[in-house]
């Protein structure tokens, strides 16, 4: 036969196609590849979009940021170089209506901007509220305040109506509706207020205390020259060991918000891995199934004199085509579906983002390929070694277990693959490696169910359909063995992702609950402290938190000055270039926990320390801080290490005291509470104390939780990849041994046995099968959610006692539901047929 390997892989691929053997293939490849495309296509288009708009973000090429206003150098530089560059101030102060509008105030987010202002992007304003916003080039008029909508609101005021900011009264002549440096942090919640800076001195806000920054943008056509004064600017600033002087970077959104889309850019990762690590339990499965199908035809083809070789570049090239297809499908059916995040995160990624670059495409196939190639094309590659002689003798050239040096390349290969695509150590360690165990562990428990059910079950007391049944399973019993096994695994998935629905999402909105805190009080003086108090407790506020506020910057750790230049990393920098915001407390706050060391209440020298800053900082337990308090030198010793959780929304500190005060040193006090249902409280709060800071953040609590809604929609959109995958899955591990079944059934058919009674043998196996593996599912599963909670999503999480129970429920009735459909023909195929073929 002189049939090159071109036409036979052509030939035997369009047979097999047109017959449908390959359909679990296509169907396994094309889900995994939509799956994983879908999420790497937006991450992509995301990425891209942000660092187009990065420099819109920071409204110039370069910023520098400084906390004194000591920029006159900066601009020197500037200038010399033939750079633009525009100063801007920024600082939270009270907006107050006039007294015949109501005189409510509300804190603000004042900038004071001049000519040029801004370098990059563009100013959007409205001439009303509800009207659409347009882009400007202006700024605002001596006199003229513009605002956000939301101060209009909250004061009851409208455009051309005074707005008062300390001693000035200035006309609100535009609604701003876009500003391209907003930027982030803990204002960037409170409504804007812009005025011209040449109205700043009226005002009478700015003292030596007031905490303004001053932000120096600089902008040029000339990347090389933007990149000189960069490197000048950096290097002037690690020179003159000035605090509160930095180049600031994109830091887009508050910490919450980033939190918030970091978790769910895990979650969507998670669910791919997960589509894709069934997908390759798929595909093992069905081209196992494809290859003990092909066992007669591969054993005529050496029959017919083709080598070995011949016959395994076919089936490759069959499985390569099949491959490429199927990946291609998944590519564009994963670009279709990109689209339905964009619109389901409406509003948290900006508009026309720009199109991807051809890296999901050629990371899509390669996944696809991969996939294939590593779990499918092994035992089919084993066709090429069937015996002629299977022809007359059909017990010969059975499909062996793969070697484990062939097993272990691909499983490796692909596990990278699925590190790679997590983008996060522990996540994709706890999936790819927790699956692995679990397939291990789902082996060695079903062969040991096997052998005990083998010696339980009574011949001679049991009925006939169970006695049957146990015979079926140990007759063959490493088929049972990769039944269950690969049942396990796909319940495992589907009991994850129900845990992760339910559970996972549930505390994750929990993070941020309906009874959070809505308002943050700061500089409440001492002799004001009673009084405040009384008056939260007489309005029925209870549960609030209470905690004095200590301004201090670190200077000394174990008898060495500490400077940012001392360190490379940003953030260190950045922490050791302003103030921390200090307290003390005899018990630790709420949801607070100490990793490290010991709280000692009462403890004169102590200090805790929140463990992400001591590990940027390099601090450890033992060492000795100093810290310089309004001019006065405080020294403790880091006696404990806490893990604080940032997102619950209530008072958190960097670094406390454990004791009850601290002497000598300047202090204010801060409250969080949640603010009381009745009209005009925050008003007469202010009203009482004039001099406190109130904070607002119902704004910024329900943005978190639309954020939430948000990216939860998008993670179940996501779900049904994984939910398909997982009953592929099921299908291909009910119907592996198909053809088995079939030719048992006939046997005992021709010996008299009714159709009821194997109905009821196929019942009973597929049941005990489905109830033993989503047993097993179920166990691991919330062991691997529990991992996941403790370690990735950082969430306190304990699953119910009945789910292995539900899961192995679960188990059976999809087992059932999946063998009937795929085995139901079995019970009705002729028995002269399925003898025939047995004997050809």
């Amino acid at each position: 036969m002189t049939m090159s390997f071109w036409q036979l892989g052509w030939r035997t691929l369009w047979r097999d196609a047109r017959a449908g053997e390959l359909r679990l293939l296509w169907v396994a490849v094309t889900l995994a590849v939509a799956a994983l495309t879908s999420v790497a296509f937006f991450a992509n288009r995301l990425e891209a979009g942000l660092q187009r708009d990065a420099r819109q973000l920071l409204g110039g090429d370069v910023v520098i940021a400084s906390d004194d206003g000591q920029l006159q150098p900066f601009v020197n530089q500037a200038q010399a170089l033939g750079l633009r560059h525009v100063t801007t101030l920024v600082f939270p102060t009270m907006g107050r209506a006039t007294e015949a509008r109501g005189g409510m105030a509300k804190l603000v987010a004042l900038k004071a901007v001049d000519q040029g202002y801004p370098l990059r992007g563009r100013l959007q304003v409205a001439d009303a509220a509800d009207a659409a916003g347009r882009a400007t080039a202006e700024i605002p008029a001596p006199g003229q305040a513009w605002v956000d909508a939301a101060l209009l609101s909250a004061l009851e005021l409208q455009v051309g109506d005074t707005l008062l900011l300390g001693d000035a009264s200035l006309r609100i002549a535009q609604v701003i509706t876009a500003e391209p440096d907003r930027g982030g942090g803990f204002m960037s919640f409170a409504p804007r207020v812009m005025i011209h800076a040449q109205d700043l001195a009226a005002t009478g806000l700015v003292q030596p205390a007031s905490r303004i920054t001053w932000r120096l943008a600089v902008a040029g056509e000339d990347a090389q020259t933007v990149a000189r004064y960069a490197i000048w600017a950096q290097a002037q600033i690690g020179e003159g060991r000035r605090a509160g002087l930095r180049l600031e970077s994109l830091d887009s959104g508050s910490p919450e918000m980033r939190r918030t889309l970091e978790r769910g850019e895990k979650f969507l990762s998670l669910v791919a891995l997960l589509a894709a690590l069934l997908s390759a339990v798929a595909v093992a499965l069905a081209a196992r199934a494809f290859a003990q199908g092909h066992l007669d035809v591969a054993a005529m083809l050496r029959v017919l004199g083709l080598p070995q070789r011949r016959i395994a570049a076919a089936y490759a090239l069959e499985f390569a085509v099949v491959g490429l297809l199927a990946s291609l499908l998944g590519v564009a059916l994963g670009w279709g579906v990109h689209h339905a995040f964009v619109w389901l995160l409406a509003g948290l990624v900006a508009d026309g983002l720009p199109p991807p670059n051809l890296w999901p495409v050629g990371f899509g196939v390669g996944m696809g390929m991969t996939l294939l190639l590593a779990f499918g094309l092994p035992p089919v590659l084993q066709l090429a070694q069937v015996p002629p002689l299977r022809v007359l003798r059909r017990d010969v050239g059975a499909i062996k277990p793969l070697s484990a040096g062939v097993l272990g390349v691909g499983v490796l290969g692909f596990g990278a693959l699925l590190m790679v695509v997590s983008r996060d150590p522990r996540l994709g360690g706890i999936a790819v490696g927790g699956f692995a165990a679990a397939a291990l562990l789902f082996a060695a428990l079903a062969w040991l169910a096997v052998w005990l059910l083998r010696r339980l079950v009574r011949e001679n007391a049991a009925p006939r359909w169970l006695i049957l049944a146990t015979r079926q399973l140990a007759a063959r019993p490493g088929y049972a063995v990769v039944q269950v096994s690969s049942l396990a695994v796909g319940l495992l998935a589907l009991v994850l992702l129900v845990l992760l629905r339910t559970d996972l999402v549930s505390s994750w909105r929990q993070a941020t609950p309906a009874h959070a805190p809505n308002r943050f009080v700061i500089n409440i003086m001492p002799d004001q402290a009673q009084a405040f108090r009384s008056h939260l407790e007489q309005a029925g506020v209870q549960g609030y938190d209470w905690f004095p506020m200590i301004r201090g910057r670190l200077v000394e750790v174990n008898g060495q000055a500490v400077r940012p230049e001392n360190y490379t990393d940003d953030r260190a920098q950045r922490m050791l270039d302003r103030e921390f915001n200090l307290s003390n407390a005899l018990a630790m706050p709420d949801k607070n926990t100490v990793t490290a060391g010991q709280w000692v209440a009462g403890e004169a020298d102590g200090a805790s320390v929140e463990d992400g800053i001591a590990q940027t900082l390099g601090l450890h337990l033992g060492d000795t801080l100093v810290f310089d308090i309004g001019g006065v030198r405080h020294s403790a010793r880091l006696t404990s290490l806490r893990k604080v959780d940032w997102g619950s929304m209530r008072a958190n500190f960097f670094i406390m005291f454990p004791v009850a005060s601290v002497p000598d040193v300047p202090t204010t006090y801060m409250a969080a509470y949640r603010a009381p249902a009745q009209a005009g409280f925050d008003n007469a709060l202010l009203r009482q104390f004039p001099n406190i800071t109130n904070v607002d953040l119902d704004s910024t609590i329900a943005q978190v939780q639309r954020v939430l809604d948000q990216v939860i929609r998008a993670v179940e959109f996501l779900f049904a990849f994984t939910l398909a995958a997982g009953l592929v899955v099921l299908f291909a591990a009910v119907t592996a041994t198909r053809e088995e079944r079939a030719r048992e059934y006939a046997i005992m058919r021709a010996l008299g046995a009714q159709s009821r009674l194997l109905r009821q043998v196929q019942r009973a196996e597929l049941a005990g099968v489905g109830l033993l593996a989503g047993f097993l599912a179920s166990c691991v599963a919330m062991l691997v959610g529990w991992a996941l909670a403790r370690w990735v999503f950082e969430f306190a999480w304990t699953a119910v006692w009945w789910v292995p129970l539900a899961g192995a429920l679960a188990g059976a009735v999809l087992a059932l539901g999946a063998g009937w459909w795929g085995l139901r023909e079995v019970l009705q195929r002729p028995v002269m047929h399925s003898l025939r073929a047995a004997a050809e």
